[in-house]
């Protein structure tokens, strides 16, 4: 069973997760619309502003104008994949 102190990557890894959830982050993150903690799976939350702005790599591609969507979607996934989750309560 999954336990508070894992990342988002492994929660799908262990399908406790699925792919549409991660890429609602995704696209929400790009959107701006980020909720300080984003609810994910059935009982677990994540914040996705504290993941991207953690990732050097992410806000460098978010914040970089030539950046092509690709890349940018890629960086926040990766961001949010590397982000660790806490148990609802």
């Amino acid at each position: 069973m999954p336990d508070s102190s894992q990342t988002v990557r492994e929660l799908f890894k262990a399908k406790a997760v699925i792919d549409d959830e991660v890429n609602a982050l995704v696209a929400s993150a790009l959107a701006g619309q980020i909720n300080e903690r984003a609810k994910i799976g059935d009982e677990y939350r994540v914040d996705v502003a504290a993941a991207v702005k953690a990732s050097p790599f992410a806000t460098s591609v978010l914040r970089d104008k030539t950046s092509m969507a690709g890349a940018k979607w890629n960086a926040a996934r990766t961001a949010i994949l590397l982000a660790r989750v806490a148990r609802e309560r």
